[in-house]
């Protein structure tokens, strides 16, 4: 019998369980896969603390991950047991085997290990998404990423550099700031010590920002709003601080005729064409060296309380995995 991380209610990280848990032979359409690492994602926090609204009890977190196919439902074409493959969008990750649907799978090249595959999935297409579609990032541009240490900071910060953007970050500890100095930035604000709108007025000798990228939320609005030019854009991708509340429309004209979105990887991700594209810029980038992947924080998944307290208490930093035996 192979094992999961269950959760029966919602609650704090020891709402997750340890247990047996057998998801099954695949369904038509589906994969079931030997994992070899799932993915550690805020998205998992707010499903398990009700942020997310779960489709059902008991469930099993976890978005992302990678592993080996053993088993193919009917109707799937274009992969074979066997299969190295990794996978954002899935259900119940955080597992010794699942089932995913073949839609949300990617077949994991050569020079991708099955590890760095499943750190990668959500927070890299996310930064893809980020830079190359939600706003096209290039040269002449200045942008402004929100914890630019974490898991899509330090990817984002690796590949807007490499799209000849000129890259501000802020970061809440030295060491954070370091870290993502070592990753592409150009500046990195200690939001802890330092007014972040005042040091992107400085830096950027008034001109202020192109695009603020922020999946803080609560923490870092309205101010993330001050470090825009006039008609830029402002990226609400996340709320690891909090849900912003009480969005004021009118805010946006009195600061410059600014737009702003909500974006998520699914809404960019909606059908295989948008899914394979993204998945390839994604692995190309890595493979080329443009984008350098370092893991870390791994845990056993069996204890993933402990790793979703470490994420909370933003104590990780970077890519963080659960390790399967």
């Amino acid at each position: 019998m192979t094992h999961a991380m269950v959760i029966d209610a919602i609650g704090g990280p020891d709402a997750m369980q340890w247990r047996p848990h057998d998801p099954g032979a695949p369904k038509a359409g589906e994969l079931r896969v030997r994992q070899s690492a799932a993915g550690l994602n805020f998205i998992d926090v707010y499903f398990r603390n009700g942020t997310y609204k779960a489709p059902s009890f008991p469930f099993v977190p976890g978005k992302e991950g990678a592993g080996v196919v053993v088993a193919v439902g009917s109707g799937v074409e274009g992969f074979a047991e066997g299969d190295r493959v990794a996978y954002s969008g899935a259900n119940g990750t955080y597992a010794e085997e699942v089932n995913v649907g073949a839609a949300v799978a990617v077949r994991i090249p050569d020079g991708i290990s099955d590890e760095v595959a499943a750190g990668i999935m959500l927070k890299g297409m996310t930064a893809e998404y980020l830079l190359r579609r939600t706003f096209p990032v290039g040269p002449g541009h200045t942008i402004l990423i929100h914890a630019a240490a974490g898991g899509v900071g330090l990817i984002a910060g690796q590949w807007a550099k490499y799209l000849g953007a000129t890259v501000i970050g802020t970061a809440g500890s030295d060491d954070k700031v370091r870290l993502a100095l070592e990753h592409g930035y150009d500046h990195v604000v200690n939001y802890r010590t330092e007014n972040f709108v005042e040091r992107v007025t400085e830096i950027t000798g008034g001109a202020k920002c192109d695009v603020v990228y922020d999946s803080v939320g609560r923490d870092t609005y309205p101010a993330s709003l001050d470090c825009l030019k006039r008609r830029g854009l402002f990226v609400s991708f996340g709320q690891s601080s909090g849900t912003i509340e009480n969005f004021d429309l009118a805010l946006l004209n009195q600061k410059g005729s600014l737009y702003v979105t909500r974006p998520s990887l699914f809404g960019y991700t909606a059908n295989r064409a948008e899914l394979e594209e993204s998945a390839n810029a994604l692995f190309d980038v890595v493979r080329s060296g443009a984008v350098k992947i370092r893991i870390d924080q791994r845990y056993p998944v069996s204890e993933a309380a402990r790793a979703h307290e470490d994420l909370e208490g933003r104590r990780t930093t970077g890519i963080s995995i659960l390790t399967i035996a």
